[in-house]
């Protein structure tokens, strides 16, 4: 069975600096129409830096939509055109101070593909070193190390609640055992 859904129709209904949104109409496998609601985003990337302690860098930052204080990985939006792994080294670097000798791609994530066309990539970072936070104007957040496995049991238990953030620490505890 043919599952491709073909797009008859798209109509913004807002465009700004973060996300544009939009709904089409398409026409369906049974050759019925249907609307889908569409958020544009230009996609983003993640950090798992892990120190030669075995310790992951985390984030803690204010996150409007929720209401809460979240910790996460480094992260950050790409730019339209640039490339995911030089955003990595850059937003690396400005949270944290940190920067990488090696990085491995983790893949990519589609964090809500029902109805957002968002790609996080995700990446490990090795072999760090330490500088000077860069944060950008009206950003604000805390940095912490913790060890891997404590990471893994805070997501595992829910605490960590970030989509992108648990993926990357449990590849990297996968990528990691003995």
């Amino acid at each position: 069975m043919d599952l491709q859904e073909t797009t008859l129709k798209q109509s913004y209904a807002y465009q700004g600096k973060i996300i544009n949104t939009r709904v089409d109409q398409v026409r369906l496998p049974d050759g019925r129409t249907s609307l889908r609601e569409v958020v544009e985003h230009h996609g983003g990337v993640c950090i798992a830096a892990l120190t030669d302690a075995g310790e992951l860098l985390f984030v803690r930052q204010f996150r409007y939509p929720y209401q809460q204080v979240l910790l996460e990985i480094p992260a950050g939006k790409l730019e339209p055109g640039e490339d995911p792994l030089e955003c990595g080294k850059r937003e690396l670097k400005e949270e944290t101070g940190a920067t990488a000798a090696r990085y491995q791609s983790l893949g990519q994530l589609y964090p809500s593909p029902g109805y957002c066309a968002e790609i996080i990539h995700m990446y490990l970072a090795q072999e760090l070193s330490y500088g000077q936070q860069k944060l950008d104007e009206g950003e604000f957040l805390t940095v912490e190390k913790i060890p891997l496995d404590k990471a893994v049991q805070l997501v595992l238990s829910g605490e960590i609640k970030d989509a992108k953030t648990q993926a990357a620490v449990l590849k990297v505890r996968m990528l990691t055992q003995k």
